[in-house]
């Protein structure tokens, strides 16, 4: 699959929040941040996003300070 580029920057930041199984708020602000940064979420976006948000809703990925 064919990324965009922020998509393939936002898939960065996500892969390492899901390899460590930790995001940092300051990690997960900047994912968001990256998100909304061109004023649109594509398909790929969404996708990352909805997998991290799915891997804390149960706690695969665990948000910590």
């Amino acid at each position: 699959m064919v990324y965009s580029e922020s998509a393939g920057k936002l898939r960065e930041l996500i892969e390492k929040a899901i390899e460590d199984h930790l995001v940092t708020r300051a990690e997960y602000d900047s994912i968001m941040a990256m998100a909304f940064d061109d004023g649109h979420i594509d398909r790929q976006e969404q996708a990352l996003l909805s997998q991290l948000q799915e891997m804390i809703e149960n706690k695969t990925v665990k948000i910590i300070p």
